[in-house]
């Protein structure tokens, strides 16, 4: 028996019924990355918004400032999405995010609000992409600038200079991923992906599931 079987024991049919469901809809060929922001409020609404749009994996980079979650407007969302931080003070976190996620085939797409970017509704990702947003006062440093393989933005009409960042990634991953089906790509996890994303929610929402996890491994040893 599988560890993820025996903690299923514990959840309804219900329950893992929904999970199967959102783990068909769940992807890793759109990923967001986050650099420097410093607002819990909107730190914590992407995460809602990557759950809500069916993004599994947030990356976020701390070289000035610190990534707090407000876990009443998650709402509950950290629990189902794969966070990645990027803040040693050693290293420089921007570069090896970048160069992590570029060694893992994702192309760099920055969301600017540059009126020589390339409107969202114009751009066609063509194999996996990460898209990247900065902070609403300084935007995005000059490294993201320079090593962006596309520059993407959300066209206005009002006289602010840009949305706040929250809604950028929530409007961004709406367009795109509304366009997945129709791609023709392959964007759905593969089974590998399923069985060890299924296996860490099982263990989220299983009350003290380690120790039976430590009592399983009791068992078959």
């Amino acid at each position: 028996m599988r560890l993820t079987n025996y903690l299923g024991d514990y959840i309804s049919e219900h329950k893992k019924s929904l999970i199967e469901e959102k783990l068909i809809q769940r992807t890793r060929f759109i990923t967001v990355v986050l650099e420097d922001i410093f607002n819990p409020h909107n730190a914590s609404a992407v995460i809602r918004s990557c759950d809500c749009f069916g993004i599994q994996d947030l990356h976020v980079i701390e070289q000035r400032n610190q990534y707090r979650v407000n876990p009443g407007v998650t709402r509950g969302g950290s629990k189902w999405v794969d966070l990645f931080r990027y803040n040693n003070p050693d290293k420089k976190n921007v570069e090896e995010c970048l160069e992590t996620l570029k060694k893992s085939g994702y192309r760099i797409v920055a969301v600017t609000p540059d009126p020589e970017s390339q409107p969202i509704k114009s751009f066609q990702p063509e194999g996996p992409i990460a898209l990247v947003f900065g902070t609403e006062m300084e935007g995005l440093t000059d490294y993201v600038i320079q090593h962006a393989d596309n520059f993407i933005r959300i066209p206005m009409k009002g006289f602010t200079g840009s949305f706040n960042v929250s809604v950028c990634v929530a409007l961004c991953l709406y367009e795109l991923t509304g366009r997945l089906e129709s791609t023709g790509l392959n964007w759905h996890l593969d089974e590998t992906q399923i069985a060890e994303i299924r296996l860490n929610w099982y263990k989220k929402i299983v009350n003290r599931s380690d120790l039976l996890e430590r009592e399983f491994i009791g068992i078959n040893n």
